[in-house]
């Protein structure tokens, strides 16, 4: 594997290719990307809708109309979109569920190991709560580090993806209801096949020189 060269040859897809589908099998893994994403304290507050049908499609399309309709095709011709949401607060209930899942999982080898674990996650989720007071900001930040693992991840598997800010959140929140649940949209994100008239893909990658970006210590 050539990392340059993948990261390379990724690019956000402007047109997808509505004849071609994700196999199976590589998107058991995509599904794997979501679900072993890194988050600070292993909080995992996110939650993922898939579409891969043309009902599926059309549901979430419906966050894409009027000012975002120029998004419409990414989601229509896509293989598989996904709607990105996060949780709206991390609650007693939800800090305990991550905890016993960590249990079950056989993360703690002595109780003193879980109490330590659990004092630790509330301690800074407290801090974001009540001193910084940015708790629901702290939950987006995770999800989208779940976000650019996914990206990347895509890429690696030869799956073409794009992510849209661009698309209206409360249409989607309204359409799966999603805030009685606990979660709100936060982005799509569309996977399929580029096509071979999209003029994006044979653009040349612009980015900042390592020399601007990175300082050697």
């Amino acid at each position: 594997m050539n990392i340059t060269e993948i990261l390379n040859n990724r690019y956000s897809v402007k047109e997808f290719d509505a004849t071609k589908k994700i196999s199976d099998s590589d998107f058991e893994q995509v599904k794997a990307l979501l679900r072993l994403s890194p988050s600070s304290v292993n909080l995992q507050p996110w939650h993922f809708l898939i579409a891969d049908t043309q009902e599926g499609k059309e549901r979430i399309a419906k966050g894409t109309q009027g000012f975002f309709q120029f998004n419409t095709p990414k989601v229509l011709d896509a293989s598989h979109v996904i709607v990105v949401a996060a949780r709206t607060d991390a609650d007693k209930a939800y800090m305990s569920s991550i905890l016993e899942q960590e249990d079950k999982d056989g993360r703690f080898a002595a109780q003193e190991f879980k109490d330590q674990m659990h004092g630790g996650r509330m301690l800074f989720a407290d801090i974001h709560k009540y001193d910084l007071k940015d708790l629901p900001h702290w939950m987006e930040k995770q999800v989208y580090l779940n976000m650019g693992s996914l990206l990347l991840g895509v890429a690696v598997l030869g799956i073409d993806a794009v992510p849209m800010e661009g698309i209206d959140v409360k249409a989607l929140d309204e359409e799966f209801g999603l805030r009685e649940k606990g979660y709100t949209a936060l982005a799509v994100v569309s996977l399929g096949y580029r096509k071979d008239t999209d003029f994006n893909s044979k653009l040349p990658k612009s980015r900042f020189p390592e020399e601007t970006i990175i300082t050697q210590l």
